[in-house]
């Protein structure tokens, strides 16, 4: 495959409104808490009325869906790292 082939990811202009970023997590548990206070501490003017949880069919994992105002690489790298870390978050896209 000749690198001309290969598709890039789209690039993302930032400041980016309106990214999205989607957390499937434990549903029981303080891991709620856990992804809130990461997502306030890296996005300061996080505006919780637009999350969204929906919960899966059998109930055991929740997903989050936040929209963002997306700063740069290293703000969505460390965000990302940091809620991958818990145990209780099993995807974070």
């Amino acid at each position: 495959m000749t690198q001309d082939s290969e598709q890039q990811p789209p690039k993302i202009e930032f400041p980016c409104e309106d990214y999205m970023v989607k957390v499937v997590r434990d549903s029981e548990g303080h891991v709620h808490e856990f992804v809130l206070e990461v997502m306030r501490r890296h996005v300061p003017d996080l505006d919780e009325s637009r999350l969204k949880h929906t919960p899966s069919r059998n109930g055991r994992f929740t997903s989050m869906t936040f929209f963002i105002i997306a700063t740069g690489e290293p703000q969505l790298k460390a965000l990302f790292e940091e809620l991958k870390a818990h145990p209780g978050v099993h995807m974070v896209l």
